[in-house]
């Protein structure tokens, strides 16, 4: 762990609420003089002599005048959310009122806390590593079930505890290397080979997996991006407002009658996906239209999943086997939806497009066999080796950590394969390390920190 680093041994306070007006709002002080400065503005109660994590209830008092009355949770070092003393007091939600208290304190000696700082100090303090104190900002930003979890399981060390073990035999190796180097004149072996090849094989297995499943964490953080398309009146825009269970996209029986993009969210088992609307892919002399149809080239090129909409009464066997053959040549992860299914009943076009596999007969209009195409949709995101209740990187930083962690231990692996000495073992062994630490922050700078928490709110 770091250690304090310049410029966190003062007392900070920050709304630790959503801005604006509510019922209550807390605000929240970290600190050696967290305590000293609310005792200033408590006259209700001696805080310094009260046991840690107790209630007390009074009024706040600043100036010869009451600002609310409130109750103030306190928590004493070391056992805060960030290792100091931590004082949050409940006040009412006016913003008026808020921005008192804080105004009162600050004047009191505490300073307004940057974005993140509250977490940063936990980090500093050894109650989070990095990857917990990253998924905290995870946590609040989290808008599904899955990234939901996904957080909680970081956040209880889920992310740590997978790459500690492999971190703690590797520098039981790499010191015993180390002490070989000590002894050389001797041709003395501390290091089992044997065991250090078998670890690194399995290590890097491990971190493969780890590296694998941030397509699957990309997906739980971010979204699916999944674009709707087909030609015009193919029934586009009423897929995604059946999908939606709302009118959002305008419906014509007049073709052409989307000519931009239009984007919605929806959530299915957990997972959101981003439905992108497009407009009707067909040649037009009208400008307006070829200029929706070019973004609609665009979206398909951007789109995690491509939903082919097409009209099954209208579109030929040869003219849907080209579309997917386009789709697959193209790399593209594609669904095959054929829509006004009701006309003639999916029977007659399940023997139409015999020799199409995997086409989803459905009707938009009368909300006919929906729950098929959100099952197929999440299919598509779920199918592979990765699960949600697996230990899965959602961290870009991480992801690109774990790569170098990967050519390390490959580098480790080639160099006993060539019976490479031990002082240049043991440099790749300190550079796999080095990677590691710089995940969960073993290994880390000021700047890199800064950066990092930067990106918190503030009050948390």
């Amino acid at each position: 762990m770091l250690g304090k680093l310049a410029g966190f041994d003062d007392t900070i306070v920050a709304l630790a609420t959503a801005p604006g007006i509510g019922a209550i709002a807390v605000i929240r002080l970290s600190g050696t003089a967290a305590i000293r400065i609310t005792n200033g503005l408590f006259p209700s109660r001696d805080l310094a002599v009260q046991a840690s994590h107790t209630l007390h209830f009074g009024s706040l008092l600043f100036g010869g005048r009451v600002l609310d009355e409130v109750v103030v949770s306190l928590f004493k070092a070391p056992t805060s959310y960030t290792g100091e003393e931590v004082v949050e007091i409940s006040c009412h939600g006016s913003p008026y009122i808020q921005q008192q208290i804080i105004d009162a304190c600050i004047q009191s000696g505490a300073r307004m806390a940057k974005p993140g700082e509250f977490t940063q100090r936990a980090f500093l303090n050894g109650k989070l590593d990095l990857t917990q104190a990253e998924s905290v900002a995870d946590l609040i930003a989290s808008n599904s079930a899955a990234s939901h979890q996904t957080a909680i399981q970081q956040m209880r060390g889920g992310f740590s505890s997978a790459l500690q073990d492999l971190r703690e035999q590797l520098i039981t190796f790499s010191s015993l290397i180390e002490l070989e180097l000590d002894f050389s004149e001797e041709d003395v072996a501390f290091a089992d080979r044997t065991r250090l090849y078998a670890l690194v094989s399995s290590a890097m297995g491990q971190v493969q997996q780890l590296i694998d499943s941030f397509r699957m964490g990309n997906v739980i953080k971010n979204g699916v991006s999944t674009a709707i398309v087909g030609k015009p009146n193919a029934g586009k825009s009423t897929l995604l407002n059946t999908l939606l269970n709302e009118n959002r996209a305008i419906v014509s029986e007049i073709a052409g009658t989307t000519r931009d993009t239009i984007e919605e969210v929806l959530n299915i088992g957990g997972i959101l996906f981003r439905l992108i609307d497009t407009a009707g892919i067909r040649e037009s002399n009208d400008t307006i239209e070829n200029i929706g149809v070019q973004k609609t080239m665009e979206k398909i090129k951007e789109a995690g999943i491509v939903v082919y909409l097409f009209d099954v009464n209208e579109l030929s066997v040869e003219e849907v086997l080209d579309q997917a053959h386009f789709f697959a040549s193209s790399g593209v992860n594609y669904l095959l939806i054929g829509n006004k299914a009701d006309v003639k009943g999916a029977a007659f076009y399940k023997e139409k497009f015999v020799t199409i596999p995997d086409i989803l007969y459905i009707s938009a209009k009368h909300h006919s066999h929906i729950q098929e195409v959100k099952d197929a949709l999440l299919h598509k995101v779920m199918s592979g080796d990765v699960t949600t209740g697996d230990t899965i990187v959602t961290n870009a930083r991480h992801y690109a950590a774990l790569q170098e962690v990967l050519k390390s231990l490959r580098d480790v692996k080639n160099g006993m394969d060539h019976r490479l000495p031990g002082d240049l073992l043991a440099l790749d062994i300190r550079l796999c390390l080095h990677a590691l630490g710089e995940i969960t922050g073993e290994v880390t700078n000021e700047d890199r920190l800064d950066f990092i928490f930067s990106k918190f709110c503030i009050g948390k």
